[in-house]
């Protein structure tokens, strides 16, 4: 069979990307292409992209669980800490069918935990809360979709290297897990045999508890599982309680020194979608300044739509920012009013869903700080990424009034060129994305934002590079 050029180029994408230097023999997704009608590989027909997923989303899941069946560490052989002598465990009790985000920093964490407690961390696949998934229900192939976790990350929480030296057991998957672990040698630890005796903890106490008993724990192989939702609804180890509360302020530390953060990778499928749209970010302004388009960038995630109802919950309750926005050393912050007072939504919504003139005085703001930081040092910010589900009259008037403050390149989520696998985890993309912009504007609410502060500061990215509303 003969492929034409845009063919040849997404079948190669397919298949290299997944394996990653692995190789594993003739791919499934050749067959997949015979008679096909593939998308073009700069095409904006996103229905041509979702016909090629519904008839080959089975085909790259073969082609994902050959990548992960063949990771080296899954082999019964190896000397310990791995192999049918090594030490693991498997938090079922994390969060599943929840936004990404959610999901994402609970898997780093357990990952943290893992590594820490001398225990190979149990990877799955990653269960879509179906109001978050790209696909319309039509095209599912199941009831309950699922992204392999590889496609959507890379690094020790999907099985890849520790430090070189560092002879940590490596993560493994959750089909391998029943072969390495199997019922007979399982310890099975409900989570609230454990939660009562942490209570609300600071993060590294509740930490210091788990590594304990998984280091004191004889058992090979330790499963975690959740206590029944009407016991407790947050069951995890490292729950929302925590997450959204200064509690967790106390596991930044190890944390962001941890080799489950500092060798983060995106996955080779986002990465691919950040080059392929990487000529959209050339700016269109002034000559002079950094080659790089990432250097010259300002990113800024809004959410509105969904997110407004969500924003008067958390108003009314009373919630503080999440997670890692609450870092001190980060220059914006936010203190609710006490329950009771009169202006205590209208101001959490001010800051969780800004309108169209506190977004540009923010963004300007934002602007000057880092260039006023930055003098003595060859800076431009004149590229403008927004991150958004948005796509509506007062989002052309915000891009309008933007444009006509002086930014000669805009680019939104929405004018990125995506292939089907990309489309599926296009969040990824445009974390990334924001992840390499020279400043970033988030939602202090968001764990989207909170991810992104994470790697951001990880990458070493100052402070003053990171705002909120």
């Amino acid at each position: 069979m003969m492929l034409n050029q845009n063919e040849e180029v997404l079948l190669n994408h397919s298949v290299v990307l997944c394996y990653r230097g692995h190789t594993l023999g003739p791919s499934p997704i050749s067959t997949c292409a015979a008679g096909r009608s593939w998308p073009a590989v700069g095409g904006t027909n996103y229905s041509s992209s979702r016909l090629f997923y519904s008839s080959c989303s089975r085909h790259y899941a073969s082609v994902t669980w050959e990548f992960e069946k063949n990771l080296p560490q899954h082999n019964l052989d190896l000397p310990f800490p791995e192999g049918k002598t090594g030490r693991y465990v498997k938090f079922s009790n994390q969060a599943n069918r929840l936004g990404w985000n959610n999901c994402f920093n609970e898997i780093l964490m357990n990952t943290h935990l893992a590594y820490m407690s001398k225990r190979a961390y149990v990877f799955s696949s990653y269960m879509w809360a179906l109001q978050h998934y790209p696909w319309p229900e039509s095209e599912r192939l199941s009831e309950q979709p699922v992204t392999p976790l590889n496609a959507l990350l890379s690094g020790p929480s999907v099985g890849g290297s520790w430090d070189e030296g560092d002879d940590a057991p490596r993560s493994v998957s959750q089909e391998w897990w029943e072969v390495v672990c199997p019922e007979s040698e399982r310890r099975i630890v409900v989570s609230d045999e454990m939660k009562p005796y942490i209570g609300a903890a600071e993060g590294d106490k509740i930490f210091e508890f788990w590594q304990k008993f998984l280091l004191d724990a004889p058992e090979r192989c330790i499963e975690i599982v959740p206590v029944a939702f009407d016991i407790d609804n947050f069951p995890q180890v490292f729950d929302l309680w925590l997450w959204g509360s200064t509690r967790i302020i106390s596991l930044w530390d190890s944390f962001s020194k941890s080799p489950a953060s500092r060798l983060l990778e995106s996955s080779p499928i986002v990465e691919s979608a950040v080059v392929r749209n990487k000529h959209l970010f050339l700016p269109r302004g002034p000559k002079g300044g950094p080659h790089d388009p990432f250097q010259r960038m300002l990113a800024m995630h809004i959410r509105r739509g969904d997110y407004k109802k969500s924003c008067e919950n958390l108003a009314s309750f009373g919630s503080t920012f999440y997670s890692w926005d609450l870092l001190p050393i980060l220059p914006d912050v936010f203190t609710p009013l006490p329950e009771g007072h009169p202006d205590r939504i209208a101001r959490a919504m001010e800051h969780c869903s800004p309108g169209t003139d506190a977004i540009l005085k923010k963004v300007r703001d934002a602007r000057a700080d880092y260039l006023h930081a930055s003098q003595g040092h060859s800076q431009t910010l004149d590229v403008l990424y927004i991150l958004t589900n948005e796509h509506d009259e007062w989002f052309d008037e915000l891009e309008e009034v933007l444009g006509k403050d002086g930014w000669a390149t805009i680019v939104t989520s929405h004018d990125l060129k995506l292939d089907s696998e990309q489309t599926e985890v296009s969040g990824a993309v445009d974390m990334d994305i924001a992840r390499r912009a020279a400043v970033f504007i988030g939602n202090g609410w968001s764990s989207f934002t909170s991810n992104i502060v994470h790697r951001r500061l990880v990458d070493g990215k100052l402070p003053i590079s990171i705002r909120f509303y």
